[in-house]
């Protein structure tokens, strides 16, 4: 199924971790680029979500984005630097001596010294919360996926009606051909009839000359080649899988068959013809931009 390279989706997880969302935006690129935004805390996971997005899409750009809502109460841990303790306390005792006091050194005046007491923050288990993260990264995929999809559905029908019309100028340029060096042999004729006596035209001069004519401008090899092309692009249209380098490579070759059937031909019949498909091409060259 043919998919756009432009789309939007969304997830969510919540969990004793908190809440997280992941939403992802993808644009047009020519290969697949996929960019990470989230907090800092979990950067140790950025690398796991880049190849899950790199896995799933093939082509464009693709902006993720994850917020994390904490829990409203952090896990917190007391520590306690007893070697710290002692040390102020040898020393608050050495003290006591010497300005001769008796009294010893309560356990609250300890307690209150520089970083005798710290309170930390108990670091966040990343490969706990990994789970929560990939799911939300999933979801934020499957929505984003569906609409690629749905846009792509658009694309291809656009795509097909646009190469059936350019397959219809190539039927009437295989039609106009063999004709082409009829008139060019009866216009030869009549121009060398009106240069020279009646009856002294060598016919087989003449039909050398019309043979290099068709030669020259025979163009039955591009239109069988411009014929499979234009069937190949409708079967990937119907194909199953991302396909817009190949369909870009195909429109590619097919422009360069109508390119040579133009340098080719000169009646202006095929010309015109040449113009159109030209036109229609780049239409579709510039449609192909937005396939996955």
């Amino acid at each position: 199924m043919i998919r756009s390279m432009t789309g939007f989706g969304r997830g969510e997880a919540a969990g004793a971790f908190g809440r997280l969302t992941v939403e992802i935006k993808s644009v047009n690129h020519r290969f697949v680029e996929v960019v990470v935004r989230l907090p800092r805390s979990l950067s140790p996971l950025e690398d796991r979500l880049r190849k899950l997005v790199a896995d799933t899409v093939s082509r464009g750009r693709l902006e993720v984005y994850v917020t994390w809502e904490e829990p409203d109460a952090k896990r917190r841990s007391v520590k306690v630097d007893t070697d710290l303790a002692n040390a102020y306390h040898k020393s608050l005792k050495e003290l006591q001596a010497n300005l001769g006091l008796e009294t010893g050194v309560p356990l609250d005046a300890i307690l209150r010294l520089p970083d005798v007491v710290t309170v930390q923050e108990v670091e966040d288990d990343l490969e706990a919360l990994w789970p929560g993260l990939e799911g939300a990264g999933r979801q934020a995929l499957q929505g984003l996926v569906a609409m690629r999809e749905k846009e792509g559905q658009a694309l291809a029908a656009d795509l097909s009606g646009r190469v059936r019309t350019v397959a219809g100028w190539v039927g009437q340029v295989a039609e106009r051909a063999p004709l082409v060096v009829q008139e060019a042999r009866e216009r030869l004729k009549k121009r060398l009839d009106e240069l020279l006596a009646p009856g002294t035209v060598d016919e087989t001069r003449l039909a050398t000359e019309v043979a290099i004519l068709a030669d020259r401008a025979d163009i039955s090899e591009e239109l069988k080649r411009l014929e499979s092309h234009l069937g190949q692009l409708q079967q990937l249209l119907r194909a199953g899988e991302p396909v817009g380098r190949k369909f870009d490579f195909l429109l590619q070759e097919t422009g360069r068959e109508v390119n040579t059937i133009g340098s080719k031909s000169q009646d202006l019949t095929i010309t015109g013809l040449v113009v159109d498909m030209k036109a229609e091409l780049e239409k579709v060259r510039e449609q192909v931009q937005n396939v996955e």
